[in-house]
């Protein structure tokens, strides 16, 4: 006689493990109402670059996979273009439930190698604190000092300067003591700007 394997995941009132219906809660989304009906998927623009295609997200999430949803990189790939809720049938909100495993995944330390969006999130954010709207160049410069990308893009470089696509100065802009108080009180609320 085998023994089966028993989950050892504290289930909650619903049957669903507790980790899982956290994330719902911090989506604010279901998965309830997913038919794998793969609409989703299909019209997903990075569906081919992810290891699990959104459709597939969703059901890992009725299972309660968490753990190897976090460890993938389809939580990064997704841009939140919103496809997938616009072919959803059942309005199913997967974009959200990438953001809120992007979240808990760097939360809990379990940001996938290889992965640069984490990087670029926090800079991006910091340039508006710091200038109160997106200073291209600053970006660039802090994105390839932190990743190590020194050559990566270079020839785009004079053609972008050339049609005006990039300031050299930092752009100057009226309420920037206003927008650092918005992302003051992010902070204060449990929000990270690093």
């Amino acid at each position: 006689m085998t023994a089966t394997a028993i989950s050892t995941k504290p289930l909650s009132v619903t049957g669903i493990p507790v980790a899982v219906e956290q994330l719902l809660a911090d989506a604010g989304a279901s998965t309830a109402n997913c038919l794998q009906c793969r609409k989703c998927s299909n019209g997903c623009p990075v569906a081919d670059r992810a290891d699990f295609p959104p459709h597939q997200l969703a059901r890992m999430i009725q299972l309660g996979q968490v753990d190897e949803l976090l460890a993938s990189r389809a939580i990064w790939e997704c841009t939140s273009c919103q496809t997938c809720v616009t072919r959803c049938p059942q309005k199913v909100d997967v974009a959200a439930l990438h953001d809120a495993l992007r979240r808990l995944s760097r939360k809990l330390g379990k940001v996938t190698g290889g992965t640069t969006v984490p990087v670029f999130n926090d800079i991006f954010l910091r340039t508006v604190c710091r200038h109160g709207r997106m200073y291209e160049i600053g970006l660039i410069g802090a994105f390839k000092i932190h990743t190590r990308r020194f050559m990566a893009d270079l020839g785009k470089f004079p053609m972008m300067l050339l049609k005006g696509k990039l300031a050299i100065l930092p752009p100057m802009v009226r309420g920037l003591g206003a927008r650092r108080r918005l992302f003051q009180l992010t902070r204060a609320a449990g929000g990270k700007v690093r």
